[in-house]
């Protein structure tokens, strides 16, 4: 019967792995994947205001939960040298937190400062486009159940996990796929020093966006100078 060939061949398996355990070990810890996680892409002005919306109602309610005064007055402070990205990711701030009946005031004082951090990082290995997901996973788990309790492979299930890997495809490409560049967003709230309120998540940019989000050099005067002969 395919069931107890299955139960033989797992326990062939098991016994030559526990011997190859055994024979020999690693000289250096084993890689071994994450858990698979989901990430969104930035790919448009909106999801720049999809994220300030985002931080707007997080920092709300860690304020509350700190036990921040309602009303207490805001401050929004852009860094220096901002990119394309830090002066529309700021008037988006302004704006949440104006639409939320926070008080923000455009010059810094007696009130919480709201500042925020983008940093770019840039990876030179290759970016799987494609990891089977929970389509694939089930379709594939009724299969195995299907074949063992009717000692074959119906090319119709065959067929149903095919469709099941192009869904999870599907799935993973309509979004462009996982790019060589990542936005590491920080928004913290600071009050004479210490830190109220802080938020760190991690994007994905597409390679070709990353100039919108890289600042520019400062800029230095240039500075004449007179040679006088002695």
């Amino acid at each position: 019967m395919v069931f107890s060939k299955a139960i033989r061949l797992t326990l062939m398996v098991g016994a030559v792995a526990s011997m190859m355990g055994c024979a020999s070990k690693a000289p250096i810890p084993l890689a071994e994947n994450f858990n698979l996680t989901l990430q969104h892409k930035v790919r448009s002005a909106g999801h720049w205001e999809m994220l300030s919306n985002d931080v707007v109602s997080q920092t709300l309610a860690t304020l509350d939960k700190a036990g921040m005064p309602a009303g207490t007055q805001l401050h929004v402070s852009a860094p220096p040298n901002p990119s394309a990205f830090d002066l529309a990711f700021r008037d988006f701030l302004i704006t949440k937190f104006v639409q939320n009946g926070v008080p923000v005031q455009q010059m810094p004082g007696q009130t919480l400062d709201v500042s925020y951090h983008a940093q770019l990082v840039r990876h030179n290995s290759d970016r799987p486009h494609f990891i089977p997901g929970q389509f694939t996973m089930v379709a594939a788990g009724l299969m195995a159940a299907y074949g063992l309790r009717h000692e074959h492979i119906d090319a119709q299930l065959l067929g149903a996990l095919g469709l099941t890997v192009a869904a999870d495809y599907a799935s993973s490409i309509n979004s462009g796929g996982p790019t060589n560049t990542e936005m590491v967003l920080t928004t913290t709230v600071m009050r004479g020093g210490q830190y109220v309120a802080r938020k760190t998540d991690v994007y994905y940019l597409e390679n070709a966006d990353t100039p919108l989000f890289l600042r520019p050099a400062p800029a230095y005067k240039s500075i004449n100078m007179k040679v006088v002969s002695q």
